[in-house]
């Protein structure tokens, strides 16, 4: 069977420890998280968890079933192949040299990426995108001197119910 990322969509009651037993549920059996985000919802009682996980479709359904049996999780949908759109941010910082700014510069505009802080050595961007999306601005940065980044995560959300 075909081992390939997953997007999995966890409503949950926005309790205190919901996120570490999801986590440790997973943990505990040996799956790994690659990416999570959690937030409240518009209801401010239950939070969405989504997270990326890479299995075979046998393994997300036994994740899928082990999410399902801790009490506090309301639904678990695995949205790889239905309809939604996925978004990540990155915040980048890269280094400026009196050899390289132009270029920087240049570059960000040409993308319209948003600089959110600058000074006289570095900038601080903000990009938000798809994962190839995401992956293309890193490469796109590198040979400048990426200083630190931190990112948000994959995001999803399911286009109809």
């Amino acid at each position: 069977m075909e081992r390939k990322e997953h997007i999995i969509s966890i409503m949950v009651y926005n309790k205190p420890d919901v996120l570490a037993r999801v986590a440790g549920t997973l943990g505990g059996k040996g799956y790994n998280i690659d990416s999570l985000s959690v937030n409240t919802t518009t209801q401010k009682d239950i939070s969405k968890i989504v997270m990326t996980t890479v299995g075979t479709q046998a393994t997300i359904q036994r994740i899928e079933g082990q999410l399902s049996r801790i009490l506090d999780v309301i639904s678990v949908d695995d949205l790889t192949n239905v309809e939604s759109v996925h978004r990540e941010m990155l915040m980048v910082r890269v280094n400026l040299t009196d050899e390289n700014t132009e270029t920087v510069k240049n570059t960000i505009d040409a993308h319209k990426w948003r600089v959110i802080v600058s000074g006289d050595t570095y900038v601080v961007l903000e990009i938000t995108g798809d994962q190839p999306q995401i992956e293309f601005a890193l490469a796109r940065l590198e040979p400048f001197g990426i200083a630190d980044i931190t990112r948000t995560g994959l995001i999803a959300l399911k286009l109809d119910d």
